[in-house]
């Protein structure tokens, strides 16, 4: 055990949020806590770091153990550069290296007693120094910040001269570096690109302490956390599992809530019939009040059936139907001072492309999307809408455009003309505003509730071009759900930046690659990007290693266009062939998913030879205990206690061998594919 939560409750005034609240978070395991908006997911973490009480109940943190929480405001010191101030949250490792220089000077000066206690203190000061990765520090700093999406040139950028989310990156970096015993992570990926969000999934699935998570991103929860706590109906539930599993199991779990609930309201009219029958009838009286009795009985032991959730549903107004090309940039040239983003950048979206733009945080993409949204004027090149387009732009920085003296129904009431008041309360309560919430001042509303509204604003007029920049940071699961729905059903044309794998593969049916100045066009799926992108950096690799090499595969599929090069990306035409390009296409994608199923049952037996090695080690050390106590003539003199140990070391034995089994035929099987 490294963090236990006993029976917590928490309230405020009349609102509970839960009573006794009940989890143990162990070493190596991932958890996400989940919850709909409100359920006091957050208020539980702040309760686990001591910065808020509990009404009930107790949180214990294993001896010498260490917590870091995520803070959603970064502090910097003046003059520090990013790696610097990564560097400076190790403070044990500075600590220790501050203190071995130290001992050091004192040894090369110091005789007698004076060295003698220096090299006692330094040596295990050394040894410590070496546990906690010392003399590796600055390489995993320079890791961890090239991870989290930082090029190499801005690693001696000052701190504060980032913008707010990559200062939220850099936070980010310095508790990772600090490698608490727990990890405390509130929505960690709102200020991350999708490259970046698989690099921290990969850290995380490695992580020696203990994780908990607080997160809307389901891919993300499914590709880290083995546990779920979630926070319903005053309650709290733990499920073992990543994200998807969990919802399984809670629809199991509620279907036979519901079966044993409808059985027992059965049981209860059928007695009350006959109740209702014979309740005068003298000679059935003895009947009559043993069912009455029993009624009642159930009535104490009816199952409770969870609160149902609302679960709007939000559909874009028609738009008008516009021409065939919707966006067109061509022979664009963007800059920031000196700073030259696309030199002749030239793509054209479609109408019914619903395209993620993906890349690297700083290669261009939210540039590309305020291009497009006319947001930005091109230094050189021109940017055009088609017949009939106009178009919704939504980006984080309108959320500080709302006005904080409105009313939530004022601020929709300001941009709806001509809409009625039932109309504006049906397109809020889909955004998850109900009720009073409505009358809420803007000024009080959480950041996910502003990004609802900010949402909610953009929704109401009938455009048919939508360009979103990360729309689902600060909004919950049940939110994204909102607007997923929306966007898939959507008729017109989508130009998306967003973080949110799930998103992303539900909506997408075209990706643009934004990296070194170039948007390359993929002209299809998330899954046909990510098996294309791997496959091009396996070419990529294997020319470099072997020139000779042939650098591409008898009927692979041409390389995607990249719009870079000044022509409009074309549409895909058949191939010469046996096969055709749909059943190519369904071909390479089943290699691809054969690929990711093979990378998943490795990284599935990895874990469970690191659980099978853990299980064992104790188990044989009992073992050598128990044979040591049987080989003890003194046990054999009582009988009881010689029955137990005997009981305990027959299970022992019968235990053991599948485990060593399992552990032979786990390592004979990464041994064979390399691992």
């Amino acid at each position: 055990m490294i963090l236990a939560v006993d029976k917590v409750s928490k309230s405020f005034g009349p609102q509970v949020l839960y009573r006794g609240a009940t989890f143990q978070v162990n070493a190596g395991e991932s958890w996400a806590l989940v919850g709909p908006n409100g359920a006091g997911k957050t208020t539980l973490l702040r309760i686990i770091l001591g910065l808020e009480g509990a009404d009930e109940g107790t949180i214990t943190l294993a001896k010498n153990s260490t917590i870091g929480y995520l803070e959603q405001e970064a502090e910097f010191s003046d003059d520090a550069s990013a790696l610097e101030e990564v560097l400076a949250s190790a403070e044990e490792v500075k600590a220790l290296e501050a203190r071995l220089a130290e001992l050091e000077a004192t040894m090369a000066e110091a005789s007698g007693e004076e060295l003698e206690a220096a090299m006692a203190a330094y040596g295990p000061a050394r040894d410590r120094f070496e546990v906690l990765g010392g003399y590796e520090l600055e390489s995993r700093a320079r890791a961890i910040l090239s991870g989290l999406g930082f090029p190499v040139e801005d690693f001696e950028k000052r701190a504060r001269d980032f913008s707010g989310g990559w200062q939220m990156r850099i936070a980010l970096a310095k508790l990772l570096l600090s490698h608490p015993d727990v990890l405390l992570l509130d929505e960690p990926t709102n200020h991350l690109d999708l490259e970046s969000v698989q690099w921290f999934e990969s850290y995380l699935s490695s992580y020696e302490g203990a994780v908990l998570i607080v997160s809307h991103d389901r891919s993300f929860m499914d590709a880290c956390v083995d546990h779920v706590a979630a926070l319903e109906n005053r309650r709290l539930q733990t499920y073992t599992g990543n994200y998807s599993a969990y919802l399984a199991q809670r629809e199991s779990n509620l279907e036979q809530l519901r079966a044993k609930r409808a059985a027992q309201e059965r049981d209860i009219a059928h007695m009350q019939v006959f109740v209702d029958r014979f309740r005068y009838k003298p000679t059935k009286a003895k009947q009559v009040q043993e069912r009455v009795r029993r009624i009642e009985a159930i009535k104490e032991e009816l199952v409770v059936l969870p609160e149902k959730h609302a679960r709007p549903h939000f559909d874009f107004p028609k738009p008008p139907r516009t021409g065939d090309m919707v966006v067109e940039l061509d022979h664009v040239r963007a800059a920031y001072g000196e700073h030259v983003v696309y030199d002749d950048l030239s793509l054209t979206l479609y109408r019914g492309d619903r395209v993620a733009l993906v890349g690297p945080n700083g290669a261009g993409k939210s540039t590309l999307l305020k291009l497009a949204a006319k947001k930005l004027e091109p230094a050189a090149g021109s940017v055009a809408w088609g017949k009939s387009v106009t178009g919704s732009y939504y980006a984080q920085h309108q959320l500080e455009e709302l006005s904080r003296a409105n009313t939530v129904l004022s601020e929709i009431d300001a941009v709806a003309p001509g809409w009625s008041t039932p109309e504006e309360r049906r397109l809020l309560g889909a955004f998850l505003f109900s009720g009073d919430d409505v009358e809420k001042s803007v000024s009080v509303l959480s950041g996910g509730e502003r990004a609802r509204l900010a949402l909610a604003k953009m929704l109401v007029a009938a455009h048919p071009l939508l360009l979103l920049d990360e729309p689902t940071n600060h909004l919950d699961i049940d939110s994204v759900d909102v607007l997923e729905h929306a966007l898939v059903n959507f008729p017109g044309t989508i130009l998306l930046i967003s973080h949110d794998e799930h998103l992303v593969r539900a909506m997408a049916n075209k990706i643009v690659d934004v990296r070194e100045g170039k948007a390359t066009v993929y002209e299809d799926d998330y899954d046909y990007y990510l098996w294309k992108r791997a496959q091009l950096l396996a070419e990529e690799g294997a020319e470099t290693e072997a020139e000779s090499a042939p650098s591409s595969a008898p009927g692979q599929r041409p390389r995607p266009a990249s719009a870079a090069s000044g022509a409009k990306a074309p549409r895909r035409t058949h191939e010469m062939g046996a096969l055709s390009e749909d059943e190519e296409r369904e071909r390479k994608r089943a290699e691809h998913r054969a690929q990711q199923a093979r990378k998943k049952r490795l990284a599935q037996a990895r874990k469970r030879l690191t659980e099978v090695e853990r299980a064992l080690e104790p188990a044989h050390a009992r073992e050598r205990e128990l044979t040591e106590l049987l080989a003890d003539p003194d046990l054999y003199q009582d009988q009881e206690r010689f029955a137990a140990t005997l009981e305990d070391y027959e299970h022992l034995r019968a235990e053991l061998p599948a485990l060593e089994e399992e552990w032979l035929t786990l390592t004979e099987l990464l041994e064979e594919q390399g691992q």
